[in-house]
């Protein structure tokens, strides 16, 4: 029986109805015979929002113990609706803490960084018919201290638990078909990529394609893990999206993202829910000050 992690960003948790569309979809790769995992980011805004009141409580200096417990409780509550939406459709499913599903991290609060990743619990609940929903971007010392890991890090952790559990296949379901040259909202003429291989989706990273995280990509090149991405809305039959894998895809010019202008790099949710400004990479501190930022969408 194949294993899969199925990776949701902020957007496509973001009201009820996304929720319990995403419980679907775990719920028919279930029926069809996967040991399903699910990594959850905070729902849209939420992470912005905490960080927002950390700074106005703190004078815009919050204890970096305090600001990890804070930051870290909008995956958690992304993971407790989507367990409890999997259960009304009748499937067995417990949400988990990065440490309780095995993320060891080491490093200092609002710096960590994953040091190991111990599969063993989540086997336990796969193997009793349970579906782990995990709360993404964090993880626990050997002191038991929660860490959060940067913005960007539930890519990451999916990638990472993918690699422990087989390697199994990861899907990050975001709010974007799939891997374009440029934004295909910018212009019809926008370039889809149905497949690449890990070295090309990892220079699309690197040069700032906001699909990915570069680490994540860096890791799943590392470890061997097939990935999908693909939206939301995606059918939940058939091949959407974009299929990265190590094998060199067929096409007749390569990816070359270093020549992309910024303005016209493929964005998703985590522009906003992940990667936001004030916090542009996976082991920034949290900032001494919150800029305001547009609310996604519901």
């Amino acid at each position: 029986m194949s294993t899969l992690v199925l990776k949701f960003g902020g957007t496509s948790l973001g009201t009820a109805a996304r929720v319990r569309r995403a419980a679907r979809r775990l719920r028919a790769h279930a029926r069809a015979g996967r040991r399903v995992v699910a990594v959850v980011s905070a729902a849209g805004g939420a992470t912005d929002r905490i960080a927002r009141l950390l700074a106005a409580v703190s004078h815009g200096r919050p204890a970096p113990r305090e600001a990890d417990r804070a930051l870290a409780t909008g995956e958690d509550l992304s993971a407790a609706l989507l367990a409890s939406a999997l259960a009304a459709l009748g499937v067995a499913a417990r949400s988990l803490r990065g440490g309780e599903a095995g993320v060891r991290a080491e490093g200092g609060h609002c710096g960590g960084r994953i040091a190991r990743v111990d599969p063993a619990p989540l086997r336990a609940l796969l193997d009793a018919g349970v579906v782990p929903i995990v709360s993404g971007f964090q993880g626990a010392r050997a002191d038991g201290e929660t860490v959060t890991l940067g913005r960007g890090a539930s890519d990451l952790s999916a990638v990472a638990l993918a690699a422990a559990l087989g390697p199994a296949e990861c899907h990050i379901v975001t709010d974007v078909e799939g891997v374009f040259d440029r934004d295909p909202r910018a212009g019809a003429d926008a370039r889809f990529f149905p497949r690449l291989t890990h070295g090309e989706l990892r220079r699309l990273a690197e040069a700032g394609a906001k699909v990915i995280h570069p680490e994540a990509a860096r890791e799943a090149q590392r470890a061997g893990v097939p990935l999908r991405i693909y939206h939301f809305r995606a059918p939940l039959s058939g091949e959407p999206g974009t299929r990265v894998t190590t094998t060199p895809r067929r096409a007749t010019s390569p990816v070359v993202p270093i020549t992309l202008p910024p303005a016209e790099i493929p964005a998703r949710e985590s522009a906003k829910a992940d990667f936001g400004p004030s916090l542009p990479r996976i082991h920034s501190p949290v900032p001494t000050s919150i800029p305001a930022e547009a609310e996604v969408a519901a």
